[in-house]
């Protein structure tokens, strides 16, 4: 499942969704709409939950890959609900830093309504930061020029370095690829 990026819908996903099933891959959006952060999963994420659920019960544990805010939620889906996660790769998602590290903040508050110092959001952050239970790959670039890309990764998740700028990082092709990698060393690791 592929989780898009703050604004973003399903049709942001639409080329590397189809890159992937190119590779032979179920690829499929979330079904949420714009992504308005709470707004859009619910309060605790519940919305979201049900949809990763409703994957699981027809393939088994599903693979989320996360852009930007894709990837805060899809590591929010993997602390709570691990028995549905097989995987998460995420690609430019701020999640290992302060709020305020990105040139996207107030977007991020004008449009899910939550401020990023809110005692509440902070505690939802740091719990997302956390190691996860599942197997994480973090797709980051050094330039991305919206979000500080050493907060996209941490010491527990697989880290690849790409070259790439935030807007559009979903379509470049060196991601594109990071992606597919990171799937099929999930799908070796499945076989075994």
């Amino acid at each position: 499942m592929i989780l898009p990026g703050l604004f973003d819908a399903d049709g942001s996903s639409l080329v590397l969704r189809r890159f992937l099933e190119g590779l032979g891959y179920r690829a499929e959006g979330w079904g949420l709409g714009r992504n308005l952060g709470v707004k859009s999963v619910g309060a605790e994420a519940e919305r979201l939950i049900a949809r990763v659920e409703a994957l699981e019960a027809e393939d088994g544990p599903v693979t989320l890959v996360g852009v930007s805010l894709g990837g805060i939620m899809a590591r929010l889906v993997a602390h709570r609900r691990p028995d549905l996660v097989r995987r998460v790769v995420t690609v430019s998602s701020p999640y290992a830093g302060w709020g305020r590290a990105t040139n996207v903040w107030r977007a991020f508050e004008w449009a899910t309504g939550e401020r990023v110092d809110d005692p509440a959001v902070i505690a939802r952050s740091e719990a997302i930061a956390a190691p996860l239970p599942v197997p994480c790959t973090a797709i980051w670039s050094p330039h991305d020029g919206f979000v500080n890309g050493f907060i996209c990764h941490d010491p527990s998740a697989e880290a690849v370095q790409v070259n790439s700028g935030h807007l559009g990082v979903h379509i470049h092709p060196e991601v594109m690829i990071a992606v597919a990698a990171a799937l099929a060393k999930g799908a070796v690791a499945q076989d075994r």
